[in-house]
């Protein structure tokens, strides 16, 4: 298998995805012996986060294979797989930075127009326009 490495540009981009996971076995030495099923939605604890995780190659199942269209994630660009992907996670993660350096972040070469369009995908430019000095404002923790 491929290193996980995000800034390579080895590895395959398809052009449409189907993704499928098979005979998975994945240990979380922290989390020894938890049962549950895997799933998108759920309790806390129940997989999510991890199915996530490896769909993304943040690590690598200890047995079996992710797929999508039939290729084993571990033969695709880290970092195309990742940047076809948006995750909303059940925790909001913000960074003490600007709105637009939090939507800007994993794509750093993304321009204004791009933000403006993410902001409007994600039904908030509304909200987010009104607020004073929207692209300077930072959030404080």
């Amino acid at each position: 298998p491929r290193p996980i490495d995000s800034s390579t540009k080895e590895g395959f981009k398809l052009d449409s995805v189907k993704g499928e996971f098979k005979n998975i076995q994945f240990s979380c030495p922290s989390r020894k012996n938890v049962k549950c099923s895997i799933a998108l939605v759920g309790a806390s604890g129940c997989g999510k986060s991890t199915t996530i995780q490896l769909l993304q190659r943040f690590y690598d199942p200890d047995a079996g294979e992710v797929t999508l269209d039939g290729r084993d994630v571990r033969t695709l660009n880290v970092r195309w797989l990742r940047e076809n992907m948006g995750i909303v996670s059940q925790e909001p993660i913000l960074f003490g930075t600007t709105i637009a350096e939090n939507i800007r972040y994993g794509r750093e070469d993304a321009t204004d127009e791009d933000i403006e369009r993410a902001m409007r995908e994600a039904n908030a430019y509304d909200f987010i326009s009104k607020l004073p000095d929207v692209r300077a404002m930072e959030f404080a923790f």
